[in-house]
């Protein structure tokens, strides 16, 4: 079995770390995590398998941020994203993974090209509006159920907000940790939780959770500009990665 080898306990570890980073207000690496296990099982129980210890990094994430985060983008994202999960669960078995994969990865790819390419500076702060922020966080939680891919639809609506860096890490990890403690159901109901998957998330959990306080003192440490650039052109990378993953999966 795959699950023996050293290189599916090697790509195990990494995709642990990158779940942990993500919660210590990194998200964007979040969503490497999926397609590095999925070297070594299929993407679906990848997924299955990482949602625990997402869960539990959330922890730790949670109580770091527990006082920094953006009321408002919470209360107008958490409910569009729930909404993109049912969408997510009815649709389980109708909507091809490749499709949403490269949907988010065209989505991401524009917006942080329009960001690096823009000239000039990056122009006032934009308020939390209602419409645009229910729509992204719909798209939102609909891609975070398929395969924990939420972070760019999520990254296009919150980064023109320009809010303060230890505010954007806390607003996202309080946000995906809600999102996470809803997509318990559906996925247990769709068997992609079971006991194996639970014995080997149990042993990830350690990486993880140490991961995510890396991520927070990376967060404290790097200078807004560059923690922001660091992030486009991360939500570059990945969005690159997924459309290959779209045009050859």
């Amino acid at each position: 079995m795959e699950e023996t080898t050293i290189g599916y306990w090697v790509a195990a570890g990494i995709a642990a770390v990158l779940v942990g980073m993500s919660k210590g207000g990194l998200p964007v690496v979040g969503i490497l995590a999926v397609p590095v296990l999925s070297l070594f099982i299929p993407p679906v129980t990848a997924a299955g398998l990482l949602l625990p210890v997402y869960i539990v990094s959330d922890v730790f994430g949670l109580y770091a941020y527990r006082k920094e985060f953006d009321s408002r983008v919470l209360l107008i994202l958490a409910p569009a994203a729930t909404i993109g999960i049912a969408v997510g669960w009815a649709t389980a078995s109708l909507v091809p993974e490749s499709a949403v994969t490269g949907l988010v990865g065209t989505i991401g790819l524009a917006f942080s090209l329009n960001l690096l390419l823009r000239r000039g500076g990056p122009g006032a702060p934009r308020r939390a509006e209602i419409a645009p922020g229910l729509f992204w966080g719909t798209i939102t939680g609909f891609t975070s159920f398929v395969s924990h891919a939420g972070g760019p639809p999520y990254q296009v609506y919150v980064l023109p907000l320009r809010l303060e860096k230890a505010v954007f890490a806390g607003t996202s990890t309080v946000l995906f940790a809600y999102v996470n403690a809803v997509k318990l159901i559906p996925y247990w109901a769709l068997g992609q939780l079971n006991t194996s998957n639970l014995k080997v998330a149990a042993t990830l959990m350690i990486p993880a959770s140490l991961a995510v306080f890396a991520g927070v003192r990376l967060v404290r440490v790097l200078p807004p500009v560059l923690f922001f650039r660091l992030v486009t052109w991360a939500l570059f990378a990945v969005s690159v990665k997924l459309l290959w993953d779209a045009a050859t999966g």
